[in-house]
C-alpha cells in the first residue's frame, strides 16, 4: 500500500492538472464562441455564391477553362487541415487517419499532402507524402496565428498556380465540419477542378441575361469560389478545434475530480489504518509492560 505522503503527492498532482484542463477548457470556449459566429455568419454567403457559380457554368463546356479542366485524376493532392496544438480530442487523428486510409485503398494514384497545421506535418513529415513543390505554399501553419480572409488568398492563389502548371490533377479539402461543441464531422470536400455543387433545396433554374458576357464572368467568379470554399474550410476547423478541445478539456476535469474523490477517499482510509496500527502497538505496549 503506498505511504501516506504519495498519496497526497498524487493527490496535488491531480488538483494541478484539474487547474489547467478547467483554464483550458473556458480559454476554447471564449474561442469557440467567437468562432461560431465566424462561420455561422460565412455559411449562407458560401451556399449563395456557390449557387451563382452553379447557373453561370450549368451551360459552359468546362474544358475550355484551366480551372474546371478534368484530366485522368492520377496525381492528387490532399489539403489536410489540423490544428497546431493538440489536447483536443480526435480532431486530427480524424483527418490524418482519412488520408492515410484513402491512400492504402486506392494505390494506383500518386499521392502528395499539403499539411495546413503542425499536427498533419509531423504526422507525414518523415514520409514522402509532403507536397515539396516550388509553386506549393510553404510554412501553412502560420495561418492558424492570424487567421483572416487576406492570408487565405495568399495560400489559394499558390494552390491555383500549382493546379494550372499540372503539379497535381484533383485537389480535395480534408478538414472537421462544425456541427456544435461536441460534434465535428469529418469532411472530404472536392476542391479542384472546380465542380460546382447542386443544391438540392434548391430547385430554382432560370436563365439570366448575363453582362459582361457569361464567359468573363466565370473568369472572375472561379478563383473568388476557391478562395471562399478554401476560407470557409478554415473557420469551420477552428471551430470545430476549439469545440473539440472543449470538450476533451471538459471530460479530462471530470476525471480528475474523480480520480481526486478516489484517492482521497484512499488517503483517508490509510491515515485510518496508520492511526489503528499506532493505537494497538500503544496498547500492546502499555499490556507488555503491566505483565
Amino acid at each position: 500500500m503506498a505511504n501516506l505522503k504519495e498519496i497526497r503527492t498524487r493527490i496535488s498532482s491531480v488538483e494541478s492538472t484539474m487547474q489547467i484542463t478547467s483554464a483550458m477548457k473556458m480559454v476554447s470556449a471564449a474561442k469557440l464562441k467567437r468562432a461560431q459566429n465566424a462561420i455561422t455568419q460565412m455559411r449562407p454567403f458560401a451556399s449563395k455564391f456557390n449557387e451563382i457559380l452553379l447557373n453561370v457554368s450549368s451551360s459552359v463546356d468546362g474544358g475550355e477553362y484551366p480551372l474546371m479542366n478534368k484530366t485522368n485524376g492520377k496525381k492528387v493532392l490532399f489539403i489536410a487541415l489540423t490544428s497546431n496544438r493538440g489536447l483536443c480530442g480526435g480532431f486530427n487523428n480524424n483527418v490524418i487517419k482519412n488520408i492515410k486510409k484513402t491512400i492504402e485503398e486506392n494505390p494506383d494514384k500518386t499521392y502528395s499532402i499539403l499539411p495546413v497545421g503542425k499536427k498533419a506535418n509531423d504526422a507525414f513529415k518523415n514520409t514522402d507524402l509532403v507536397a515539396d513543390h516550388d509553386l506549393l505554399p510553404k510554412e501553412t501553419e502560420k495561418i492558424w496565428d492570424q487567421l483572416s480572409y487576406e492570408n487565405a488568398i495568399s495560400i489559394v492563389n499558390d494552390i491555383i498556380n500549382s493546379f494550372t502548371e499540372g503539379v497535381f490533377d484533383e485537389a480535395y479539402l480534408v478538414y472537421n465540419s462544425f456541427k456544435n461543441a461536441a460534434v465535428q464531422n469529418l469532411t472530404v470536400e472536392p476542391y479542384l477542378p472546380v465542380e460546382p455543387t447542386k443544391d438540392e433545396n434548391n430547385s430554382s433554374n432560370i436563365d439570366y441575361i448575363f453582362e459582361p458576357e457569361k464567359e468573363e464572368i466565370l473568369n472572375d467568379l472561379m478563383p473568388k469560389s476557391l478562395k471562399i470554399q478554401f476560407y470557409k474550410a478554415l473557420l469551420d476547423s477552428f471551430a470545430s478545434e476549439h469545440g473539440s478541445r472543449m470538450t476533451a478539456m471538459h471530460k479530462a476535469t471530470d476525471n480528475a475530480t474523480e480520480m481526486k474523490k478516489e484517492l482521497t477517499l484512499f488517503y483517508n482510509k490509510a491515515r485510518q489504518a496508520a492511526i489503528t496500527n499506532e493505537i494497538l502497538e500503544i496498547v500492546a505496549g502499555a499490556e507488555a509492560l503491566e505483565g
